[in-house]
């Protein structure tokens, strides 16, 4: 693991490129995918992209929360939006996120009157049902196994203090049962991963030993700086040279082998994990996190009879294929045409964490 000072050292990044360049002469063309957000947006904003050899391609996976949250969920949470006596809280990206019609998102319901309230923290939504006791105040918890411990413990907190108009609209995901998805789908052509260092701070470096050990396909968790980046594909780049996958964790400043054994626990005592569907994914089992039976009461799918209809995407959009690494943003025939962040029509041009927000900022 090298140190910060020297991931700051432009001689030493040099010697990182010079390395990599050397080891693609053994490779050939490969294809290595970040199943990030941020590091989607860190490579984007660094220029990496620029600066690698041409044989190497970065792809943008599944890591987006608000990009794999189907559009027909979204439609159903704008159809709830709708009811005056119920407030909708959640972080701001997803406020910005269109269903199928893009002239819809909750900013806009907001602007109607309805109730709709943008919080940084499920603790934050928590609070707006002490503000609000008229209102039957639901958070949309969308994220992966990063933001789930956060959840869990507002769900403890609204059940020992018994709050009776506030509930949870669990969507939030599970990495692994998505990867495994994407690496069995007929059109999966990888060779390599980015592994998340946020979420393996939560699941520890080892959640993602069945990569190397399952798929022989070599792992890296990373870390978000420039040089964290290049270090990790440098790696990855060495593993495919050698023949020899492996998990290797380079993120050792924050993440170990066992994970955080704290958060684990808070969400293993509020969720147990269920069906889930993701945009581009479809279905996937135990790839999602449901409220246990205890808790039912703060249940938002249980509490409104919450159940999206029939899946649809709209057309022309392919955030789907962004998302499974099977097309660019700039393969979109809406991209920077009709659709920008001023204009989105799918979530990867509205999160922070989107591809397609990404590549319209920095790269094209």
């Amino acid at each position: 693991m090298l140190y910060e000072k020297e991931f700051k050292s432009p001689q030493k990044t040099q010697q990182i490129l010079a390395r990599v360049e050397e080891l693609t002469e053994k490779t050939g063309s490969i294809r290595l995918m970040e199943i990030c957000g941020t590091h989607t947006m860190s490579i984007a904003r660094t220029g990496i992209k620029s600066i690698l050899p041409s044989s190497i391609r970065l792809l943008s996976g599944p890591g987006c929360p608000v990009c794999v949250t189907p559009a027909n969920v979204i439609d159903s949470i704008l159809s709830l939006a709708e009811d005056p006596h119920i407030l909708i809280a959640s972080y701001g990206d997803l406020l910005r996120v269109p269903g199928t019609d893009p002239e819809e998102n909750l900013l806009l319901k907001k602007a109607k009157g309805a109730h709709v309230e943008m919080v940084y923290s499920p603790m934050d939504a928590l609070e707006l049902s002490y503000a609000y006791p008229q209102l039957d105040v639901l958070f949309l918890g969308v994220g992966f196994e990063t933001t789930a411990p956060g959840t869990a413990a507002c769900i403890l907190k609204a059940a020992e203090e018994q709050v009776k108009n506030f509930s949870v609209l669990s969507l939030l995901k599970k990495t692994e049962p998505a990867l495994r998805s994407l690496i069995t789908a007929e059109d999966f052509a990888v060779d390599g991963f980015l592994c998340p260092g946020h979420v393996a701070a939560v699941t520890g470096s080892d959640a993602f030993a069945f990569l190397p050990r399952e798929f022989h396909l070599p792992a890296v968790v990373s870390g978000f700086d420039a040089a964290d980046l290049l270090y990790s594909i440098l790696e990855l780049t060495h593993m495919l040279a050698v023949h020899r996958p492996a998990l290797v964790n380079t993120y050792t400043r924050l993440v170990r082998p066992e994970g955080n054994p704290l958060a684990q626990e808070y969400i293993n005592a509020v969720f147990q994990t269920c069906e889930s569907t993701w945009r581009g994914l479809g279905t996937i089992v135990d790839s999602g996190y449901t409220l246990r039976d205890q808790y039912r009461q703060w249940d938002a799918w249980e509490k409104f009879h919450f159940r999206p209809s029939s899946n649809a995407e709209h057309p022309g959009c392919r955030c789907a294929q962004v998302i499974r690494g099977v097309a660019s943003p700039l393969d979109c025939p809406l991209f920077k045409t009709v659709c920008s962040p001023a204009h989105p029509i799918g979530p990867c041009m509205v999160s922070s964490e989107g591809a397609c927000a990404a590549a319209y900022q920095y790269e094209v």
